[in-house]
């Protein structure tokens, strides 16, 4: 008996056709995924494709999760490479210089070197600023500075950077600014507000004090820990930036035994008496929560952590010093800045873990410039700062930054968290 072979049915021939696409769409799924996952592992980037190779490339000890990124890219972990081709892009003519961090004006030696070194994240590019982009998206914008004379630091480079697309820029000095600068072809306003320990803080001298001071003091300074400093406590809406800093200015080598600090909250001393950081973290929690509450939510947030000092063989008025030519490497780090060795440079890692405590429930962004300044100890002005008797009195300045210099890097990476942020809304 024969048997014949009966057709595929439409119905049949759907159900096979079905089979097949899910079958390929699952290989395509997979091979995809594979795909995906070893150009992970080898990216193009040269430098990234040599990373476990190089020491400078590791992850920083001191990394947290307080990262300064954008959604592509997280700025503060890399290395720094030498590019002789680098150069800076302003020059000792820039009518922002202070004299003393004018290093090129002072003659310091090793500025061409200095200037050629470029930061380079592990992950991603960091994109020199163009300045004059920069101006066209915060046209009829401002930008404020609140802190210490680091934060100025950082401002005279920005100022510089974004003079050299306006030449018409002005100095400005309003709303109880330090100083600024106004660019007048895009109506764009950038001021620096001196507030060293941002709360409000003034001598009491031990004849006219009261409640008297004890014996031995020459007087103190009270700090009123939940009022905003004169300087910017009536700018919360006048900037759509703000860049806060604080923390050099918290240390014995400021205010000695004999002139120390005193804290009051509503008028009244905290008792028992607080000692000098725990001061800051005071301080901290009454300032944060009020520029939560009083600066607008349109206005973008930063804080900036540490910029670290680099005084080798004492203290800035002990003999320190910092005439390297050629930044640290990695395995330098932990020795100059861990807290546990207990050197004279770990006020930037002690001074962060408190910042960083103290933002958690803020909406505060956290402008982490501390790890790649740490390498920079071949940067600072150092001898050169453009008096004659100036070492003899202050001392090196191993603390500020040449200009140009490495703050020129700060303002890469705050021109692309601004913006990020601008774009996203």
């Amino acid at each position: 008996m024969t048997s014949t072979k009966r057709p595929f049915t439409s119905i049949q021939f759907g159900y096979l056709a079905l089979f097949l696409l899910l079958l390929a769409s699952t290989f395509i799924y997979i091979y995809s995924s594979f795909l995906s996952g070893f150009s992970t592992k080898f990216p193009n980037n040269p430098q990234i494709l040599s990373k476990n190779r190089d020491s400078h490339l590791r992850q920083p000890s001191n990394a947290t999760n307080n990262k300064i990124h954008t959604l592509s890219c997280d700025y503060q972990r890399g290395k720094w490479v030498y590019d002789p081709n680098r150069v800076p892009r302003y020059g000792k003519d820039c009518p922002f210089h202070r004299n003393s961090w004018n290093c090129i004006k002072n003659a310091r030696e090793d500025m061409d070197r200095i200037n050629s070194w470029r930061w380079v994240p592990w992950d991603c590019n960091l994109p020199r600023i163009n300045p004059e982009d920069f101006l066209n998206l915060m046209k009829d914008r401002r930008i404020g500075f609140i802190g210490d004379s680091l934060n100025e630091n950082f401002l005279v480079a920005l100022l510089c950077t974004l003079h050299v697309a306006d030449r018409g820029a002005k100095k400005w000095k309003r709303k109880g600014a330090w100083r600024g600068g106004y660019f007048p072809k895009y109506n764009v306003t950038v001021g620096y507000h001196r507030a060293v320990l941002l709360a409000r803080y003034e001598w009491q001298s031990s004849r006219t004090s009261n409640p008297p001071v004890q014996d031995g003091l020459m007087g103190f300074y009270k700090v009123d820990v939940d009022t905003p400093a004169d300087d910017w406590i009536n700018v919360p809406n006048f900037y759509d930036v703000l860049v806060f800093n604080t923390g050099h200015w918290w240390g014995k080598d400021k205010f000695p035994d004999d002139k120390p600090l005193i804290f009051y909250k509503k008028g009244d001393q905290i008792l028992p008496r607080l000692n000098i950081r725990d001061g800051l973290e005071e301080v901290l929690k009454n300032m944060i929560p009020y520029i939560q509450r009083e600066v607008p939510k349109r206005v973008l947030k930063f804080w900036r952590t540490q910029s670290p000092r680099h005084f080798y063989g004492g203290e800035w008025n002990k003999n320190g010093s910092c005439l390297l030519k050629n930044p640290l490497g990695e395995d330098q780090i932990e020795a100059w800045f861990n807290p546990k060795n207990n050197g004279v440079n770990r006020e930037a890692r002690e001074v962060n873990s408190i910042i960083r405590q103290s933002l958690l429930d803020s909406d505060i962004r956290m402008l982490d410039l501390t790890h790649l300044s740490e390498f920079r100890v071949d940067a600072h002005p150092a001898i050169w700062l453009g008096r004659q008797d100036a070492v003899s009195i202050w001392g090196q300045d191993c603390m500020h930054w040449c200009l140009p210099g490495v703050p020129d890097t700060w303002v890469d990476i705050l021109a692309a968290l601004i913006k990020d942020s601008f774009e996203k809304g």
